[in-house]
């Protein structure tokens, strides 16, 4: 298994019961992650639009919003409909229980009583992914820093071809800024980089 000391991610446990609160956080607590508790949906669902979770741990049977609600809801939002859930039920649960679950969104289900091992890895498989995505995310802003910084001197030299040399040639001119058009189009959504 594959655990992150240096840059935690966070996992929202949802459930109305202390008891199973705290086994959760006994069978998550050795992936090193920040563990954060909700004891009813509103609790999780106010949570989630607090800080970014790489993935929610969801009772199922709960009173009030139980747990297909809070994942419909978790779903809807633009915020946290990325995020995965797994849902928790006990062992009463038919078959229909894994089509609601799928059909709001759900990633995955896991029956009480929960083995360590399987909750573990399960939950790990969405650690890494989220770590993943994460990384990605940074390479992204950083090559976007990049190509700015590139721009920028780009720009700068025409500039400076225009302060130094008024006469300089309207085609050098009309291709560098066509250069720093291309530039500007690949770090626009939806564009290639082609002038």
């Amino acid at each position: 298994m594959s655990v992150s000391l240096a840059n935690p991610s966070s996992i929202l446990i949802v459930d109305d019961l202390e008891e199973n609160l705290v086994a959760f956080e006994a069978v998550l607590g050795p992936l090193h992650q920040n563990l954060v508790r909700a004891r009813s949906g509103e609790q999780a669902l106010k949570a989630m639009l607090r800080q970014e979770f790489a993935v929610v741990l969801l009772d199922v049977r709960m009173p009030g919003m139980d747990g297909f609600e809070t994942a419909a809801n978790i779903k809807r939002l633009d915020q946290t409909k990325d995020v995965p859930i797994i849902l928790v039920t006990g062992t009463e649960a038919g078959a229909d229980y894994a089509y609601r679950g799928y059909a709001i969104g759900a990633a995955d289900f896991i029956a009480k009583p929960v083995d360590p091992w399987v909750l573990r890895t399960k939950v790990n498989v969405f650690l890494d992914l989220h770590r993943k995505n994460r990384q990605l995310a940074m390479r992204s802003t950083d090559e976007d820093a990049d190509r700015l910084t590139e721009i920028t001197e780009r720009l700068a030299q025409i500039e400076q071809l225009l302060r130094t040399r008024p006469e300089t040639d309207t085609a050098v001119l009309l291709d560098r800024i066509t250069e720093v058009e291309r530039a500007v189009g690949a770090l626009l959504p939806g564009r290639t980089g082609t002038a």
